[in-house]
């Protein structure tokens, strides 16, 4: 967020506990093992959009099927790949430490293991300098190695766990609760918190198994926090729409966001930065209460656009459903002047093109509180697709109620696969305010009101050229909610989670409250 954070009157909830999200990526590659794009290119992506990061390298795969003909091709990346992180480990701590700068952007340590008889893992470090690269056949014997090594600083995650046990899905029989206080449940491979969801798992690697999913893992009994990350190959930690996550901690610091991840105050998202905060009694997402405790739950909402629906999800059901254009809770109600949210989309045109946008987005008689980029990297995911790298240098800087960017949108490549760029703004508008888009030596004006009466698009010549999209502006009960649902008080061994789905598809998770 370029500007003005998510300020404590809309996040009260999280402020009465001294918390507010922070957000980031700590599962994505690049060209250190196999993958495209230079660490620093990444590093200086994830900065644009993120609060912390770990870029992670592809070292260690115990039962890669090497003797297998049919996918020797697959094998042969996955080797040199793991030979170019062992050369290039060592070295890369410099650039970690450059990049990281405390209290405003977070850089963590990490690697992957792949694994068909445990699922893939990835270990992330808290410290940067001088981290070991331990290889290890199960995650028994990788936590015994990590904690003989590091003590506490490191945990490794379990992702896409979704794929079916045997295909490098998770394995619920080998997980160390120890060892994996978090795991994620969406990245680019798709969604696994449950069997049925609008992210399916389309890569080559095939579908997800009911057994794999988050909610079968947390009805035997594991007791984990939710993670969202990208997964990305082509060097772009936050890659808009491909995961991230939220983490609630005081400040953006190694220590405090450390022990949230491990205290499991996460949250697994998709793509807008939103906030959803969960609350029963003194316990947030991801502790533990009391059986027969506080039967009230409170919840809090700022979606990054129009929210659909918040379910609250319990042992597996949904309990309990708020649509917000049925029962309205803004947090903050517009008094005079109202804050909203802003939304430029830069793309379209003709199939296997792309267009460089320079231009500005101006709020005349009104102000911007905050901007924040949605930017998406190509997707490349395998060596053998293409090199993925493209140096992108996109600019987006605000300047008083005037937003400057430059970037280069791909034209989408079929109809159902989206490849535009975003730009997101918070602004304060009045009766009078008027937005101002200036692109390639063409005006484009609008009111407030304009806008909230639905999208406005354009395009900067004819049939097939680019075209851009001001989303419409959503009012203060259509984009916040806070409230207070009654539940049955928890019984031992029961859990429950919040979920939001966005009216534009963008979803976020918070971790459960596990019962005694």
């Amino acid at each position: 967020m370029i500007g003005e954070r998510l300020p404590e009157r809309l996040s009260p909830l999280a402020a009465r506990f001294g918390l507010r999200p922070w957000y980031g990526d700590i599962h994505n590659h690049c060209g250190i093992s196999y993958g495209h794009g230079s660490l620093e290119a990444a590093l200086r992506r994830a900065r644009r959009q993120l609060d912390f990061v770990s870029v992670t390298g592809h070292a260690y795969w115990p039962d890669m099927p090497v003797d297998d003909a049919s996918v020797a091709h697959i094998v042969d990346f996955h080797v040199k790949g793991f030979a170019r992180l062992q050369k290039l480990w060592a070295g890369h701590f410099e650039e970690l430490a450059r990049a990281d700068e405390p209290g405003v952007f977070t850089v963590f340590p990490g690697y992957e293991i792949h694994s068909f008889a445990h699922g893939d893992y990835t270990v992330v470090y808290r410290d940067i300098a001088g981290q070991p690269l331990i290889e290890a056949e199960t995650p028994t014997e990788l936590h015994r190695l990590l904690r003989a090594a590091v003590g506490d600083g490191a945990f490794a995650f379990p992702h896409h766990i979704g794929y079916r046990l045997g295909a490098r899905g998770v394995n619920w029989d080998s997980v160390v609760a120890e060892l994996s206080p978090v795991m994620e449940i969406v990245s680019m491979h798709g969604c696994s918190e449950t069997s049925v969801m609008d992210r399916p798992f389309l890569h080559s690697m095939g579908p997800s198994d009911g057994f794999s999913t988050a909610r079968h893992g947390l009805s035997r009994g594991h007791r984990f926090g939710f993670l969202g990350n990208t997964d990305h190959h082509s060097g772009y930690p936050g890659s808009y729409g491909h995961g991230r996550s939220a983490v609630y901690a005081a400040e953006n610091d190694r220590d405090a966001l450390w022990e949230a991840i491990n205290g499991r105050r996460t949250n697994a998202l998709t793509g807008d930065s939103s906030h959803l905060f969960l609350a029963v009694g003194d316990a947030v997402q991801g502790a533990t209460v009391a059986a027969g405790g506080n039967a009230e739950l409170e919840l809090e909402a700022v979606g990054g656009g129009f929210i659909d629906c918040i379910d609250v999800i319990r042992n597996g059901d949904i309990v309990a459903r708020v649509t917000p254009d049925l029962a309205p809770s803004p947090i903050e109600v517009a008094n005079g002047s109202m804050e909203t949210l802003l939304v430029l989309e830069l793309g379209w045109g003709a199939r296997g093109s792309f267009h460089d946008w320079t231009g500005t987005l101006e709020l005349l008689d009104g102000e911007i509180l905050g901007v924040e980029p949605r930017l998406r990297g190509p997707e490349v995911v395998s060596p053998l697709e293409g090199d993925g790298d493209g140096e992108d240098e996109a600019r987006v800087e605000l300047d008083g109620s005037r937003i400057s960017f430059a970037l280069r949108a791909m034209a989408n490549p079929n109809n159902s696969t989206a490849a535009t760029q975003a730009i997101a703004a918070r602004i304060r508008i009045r009766p009078d305010s008027r937005v101002r888009l200036t692109v390639d030596g063409q005006v484009f004006e609008a009111s407030a009101e304009r806008l909230l009466q639905g999208a406005l698009s354009g395009n900067l010549g004819p049939i097939d050229s680019p075209a851009f999209r001001l989303h419409p502006l959503p009012r203060p009960h259509q984009w916040q909610w806070h409230g207070s649902i009654g539940i049955e008080p928890l019984r031992r061994g029961e859990w429950l989670y919040a979920r939001m789905r966005q009216a534009n598809g963008q979803w976020n998770w918070t971790s459960p409250i596990f019962c005694e």
